[in-house]
């Protein structure tokens, strides 16, 4: 069984996590808890709910990662009696006889990808649409799978907007994104960055978001250790990875050769060619190889790339 980042799992304590790391380390899937099942009905918990209910509950699922230096939870794989796939979740929905208003959007959505030449075998739905929890308000979020299909997906996306068949955000929207993010860029700072990456949009106004995922193997197990917090302004030199999971972008300075993003906030931040300021935890191995890392907490206090000279 394979597990990706926007994948979920389920265990028979009435749990819902959201998978957050490529494959397994130590026998289990990296992830963090999103909703819980209470009398017949699932309920969203943000961090400091889902960090106190495992504590009082079920304290294996805490878990500290020594390949990640980060505190999240972690799920053991005979512990899961469910696994959501963002692709088959969406194919289940296209075939659907009956559906809610929200599966309505997302079928015309599908729609309008499918005629300007979109595979939809590649991609999938994550959040609450995965699950089965979508309430009016839900976004829909679409996860590309496969970089190419990711970018084609942008550029489809950007020409469905021109055509009015999809709408751009709205002022209102644009602030309701800001408030949910908590970043630490100003509103206007916040706006000009997202405008320009192209995945977000409204159809029927219901906000809609592209992510990436890269389902290739990942190969990448250096372990590294927190040494400090640093704010500092360098040069990108290749955006290549920058809608990743994480995210990385290869800087030019003399002690750091990458900054490492695992908040989608950050995420497609910065092109090649720009001066950045970033805020963030120096990462280092033992062989002595640094990084900065922005979202080393779920919430990344304080810690954030910005553009300073496009």
């Amino acid at each position: 069984m394979i597990f990706l980042p926007k994948d979920f799992i389920e265990t028979d304590e009435g749990f819902i996590f959201a998978v957050v790391a490529h494959g397994i380390e130590q026998g289990k899937v990296l992830c963090f808890l999103r909703y819980i099942k209470l009398d017949e009905s699932w309920i969203k918990v943000d961090t400091d709910q889902a960090n106190e209910l495992l504590k009082e509950q079920c304290p294996s699922y805490l878990y500290y990662s020594a390949l990640l230096d980060a505190k999240l939870h972690a799920v053991a794989i005979d512990k899961i009696i469910k696994h959501y796939q963002p692709r088959e979740r969406l194919q289940y929905i296209l075939n659907k006889r009956q559906y809610d208003e929200i599966e309505l959007d997302l079928i015309q959505l599908c729609d309008l990808l499918q005629e300007i030449g979109m595979d939809l075998s590649h991609i999938g739905i994550t959040g609450s649409l995965l699950v089965g929890v979508q309430k009016q308000s839900s976004d829909i979020d679409l996860i590309c799978y496969g970089r190419d299909v990711f970018h084609q997906c942008r550029a489809s996306v950007a020409k469905l907007i021109r055509q009015n068949k999809l709408q751009d955000l709205t002022e209102e929207e644009w602030i309701s994104s800001y408030n949910r993010r908590s970043c630490h860029l100003s509103f206007s700072e916040y706006v000009w960055h997202e405008r320009r990456k192209g995945n977000k949009a409204l159809i029927n106004g219901r906000k809609v978001d592209l992510n990436f995922i890269d389902d290739t193997s990942n190969t990448d197990t250096m372990s590294y250790q927190k040494c400090g917090m640093i704010t500092l302004q360098c040069l990108v030199m290749d955006d290549t990875y920058a809608f990743d999971y994480p995210a990385v972008f290869k800087v030019c300075h003399g002690e750091y050769d990458s900054i490492v993003c695992f908040t989608a906030t950050y995420t497609g931040q910065a092109i090649a060619g720009e001066m950045i300021e970033v805020s963030g935890k120096i990462e280092q191995t033992l062989e002595g190889l640094k990084r900065i890392v922005v979202g080393s907490s779920r919430e990344a206090i304080g810690e954030y790339i910005k553009v300073i000279h496009a």
